[in-house]
């Protein structure tokens, strides 16, 4: 992989982007349970706990709305991906509620969307 100005640019917007949900999610009383959870299936960008839930969540970060909105990102192909790597998260957990959530940064503003799929 080339190591691009827009993809170096594209990597620190990423993390910017991660460092604010989780600062976020924790004035919310999220407990975060993992960053960048890597397994066989993919990554998820945090992996939390709401109370009881388990939650997996995206964080799609964006300098503006060209594209479309953060969380339009988050297409059917993600979204499986994120099943899948929540049952592998939660495989030896005893009947544990899971949520999906996204968080979408949109020019350094931060939404929660709970139960975003």
């Amino acid at each position: 992989m080339q190591h691009s100005p827009k993809n170096f640019y594209n990597k620190i917007l990423g993390a910017y982007g991660e460092a604010l949900a989780v600062k976020m999610l924790k004035k919310k009383g999220y407990r975060i349970l993992a960053r960048n959870y890597r397994c066989f299936y993919g990554e998820a960008d945090i992996v939390a706990q709401d109370g009881e839930d388990i939650v997996f969540i995206e964080v799609k970060t964006r300098s503006n709305t060209d594209f479309g909105a953060p969380v339009e990102a988050v297409d059917d192909r993600k979204q499986q991906k994120y099943y899948d790597i929540a049952a592998h998260y939660v495989k030896n957990i005893e009947k544990v509620p899971v949520r999906f959530d996204v968080v979408e940064i949109l020019r350094g503003k931060a939404t929660h969307i709970r139960n975003a799929f």
